[in-house]
């Protein structure tokens, strides 16, 4: 038998043991994300001091931050789909292109729970929020940025073509690429190895020839693009743009090149999203001599999406990546990210204060629109995407007329069902 003093010595073991136990850090939980590397560096900046951040939040915990370009990071999300591998949280834009093609593959994890857990609807803007809704099976994503696309004119080359105001309507944004061409400068540049950036062209005077709503239905692939004239008229107009008033040539270059091209005056305008204002001052341009506007489709609706992050089926630590998530979309967070990653927040808490003219100008047109009409990679099923970029491009090297690029895109989506 134990004497009492045994029995104390080893009572007094086991609480030490069991103390101990109580003492030691949880378990460390290593979460992966991977994202683009983003053209405006603020933005991969600020997404490597969140990380640290959170990590120095939650002792033990790791965040590694995988970077890709855009066609890498789309091929490697496509790998990790089929594998049983794969990142806890990824990048993805919303709708059922892009980010469904993710979804639909089984690769995103349903949020339900999580956007009960930490009310992430109290704090999202509803226009953000909303695409996680788009997808069957229940709530799918986060936003990560919520984006307008407009048009960003070079100030000093409308002076020189003699164009006094910004255009307010559709026929104003012809006459003014008449007058650039006039005074023999390209009114845009766009990049075509990319597919994506030429694709706006096309999305914006879909827009404007067929209206909001045939243009949704035709997205939607409810109507037959060969029975609506509008889409045929789109194309021809997409075709004479692509022609007269695209810096040339276009289509050996990509966005990039394109964006250089802009900032050393090659081409008056670049139809692009709000976070290019970060990245004009990142790369030291004066942003006095820039201004934007709204591409006028005359309709009230503005050209833009939302980027999304996901938890992956792939995680073995899906708690830990949502903590993650409700981390980045705090209210604390989404104010110091102001300006960084995009010029309006996805959390409608933020306020905003000392904005530079241009990102004012961008907070104006947001509070202006209230309706907005998607890229066509985002609109579009994944597979319908790369037949409307086959066709687009074919349109703007000359290859097929515009009659016949709605009847070859009606036949492809026809032969789908």
């Amino acid at each position: 038998m134990l004497t009492l003093t045994a029995k104390l010595k080893s009572a007094s073991i086991v609480a030490m043991a069991v103390a101990a136990l109580s003492a030691t850090p949880a378990l460390a939980e290593d979460i992966t994300l991977w994202t683009l590397n983003f053209d405006n560096n603020a933005a991969n900046v600020a997404l490597k001091k969140i990380a640290s951040d959170f990590e120095a939040a939650n002792p033990g915990t790791h965040v590694e931050i995988v970077q890709r370009a855009v066609d890498e990071h789309k091929t490697a999300l496509r790998v990790a789909a089929g594998s049983d591998k794969g990142p806890d949280i990824y990048f993805s834009w919303a709708g059922l292109g892009l980010g469904g093609e993710y979804v639909k593959a089984g690769l995103s994890l349903p949020l339900d729970k999580y956007y009960t857990e930490y009310k992430w609807n109290d704090e999202l803007l509803p226009s953000a929020a909303a695409f996680a809704d788009l997808y069957p099976g229940g709530k799918h994503g986060v936003p990560f940025t919520f984006k307008g696309e407009a048009v960003y004119y070079n100030k000093k080359l409308f002076e020189q073509a003699g164009i006094k105001e910004e255009p307010k309507t559709y026929e104003d944004l012809l006459a003014a690429a008449e007058k650039l061409k006039a005074a023999g400068i390209p009114a845009f540049t766009f990049g075509g190895t990319v597919n994506w950036h030429v694709m706006r062209l096309m999305d914006v005077i879909l827009e404007t020839k067929c209206g909001a709503d045939k243009h949704d239905a035709l997205k939607a692939m409810k109507v037959d693009w060969t029975k609506e004239q509008c889409a045929t008229d789109a194309f021809a107009e997409f075709a004479k743009w692509t022609k007269d008033y695209t810096l040339q040539p276009f289509m050996g270059i990509d966005n990039k090149q394109s964006y250089s091209l802009f900032t050393a005056g090659r081409a008056a305008m670049m139809l692009e999203g709000d976070w290019l204002v970060g990245q004009l001052d990142g790369s030291g341009a004066n942003l006095d001599d820039y201004g934007i506007f709204p591409f006028p489709t005359n309709t009230d609706r503005l050209y833009g999406f939302a980027e999304y992050n996901y938890v992956s089926t792939k995680s073995k630590s899906p708690d830990m990546a949502a903590k993650f998530l409700d981390y980045f979309l705090s209210d604390k967070v989404q104010q110091d990210l102001v300006g960084q990653i995009s010029s309006i927040s996805v959390n409608k808490n933020v306020k905003y204060t000392n904005q530079k003219p241009l990102e004012a100008e961008w907070l104006d047109i947001f509070k202006k629109y209230s309706n907005v009409y998607m890229n066509g990679d985002q609109a579009f099923p994944l597979d319908v995407t790369t037949e409307y970029f086959r066709i687009i491009n074919e349109v703007a090297s000359g290859n097929v007329e515009p009659a016949e690029a709605a009847k070859q895109l009606q036949s492809f989506i026809a032969s789908r069902t």
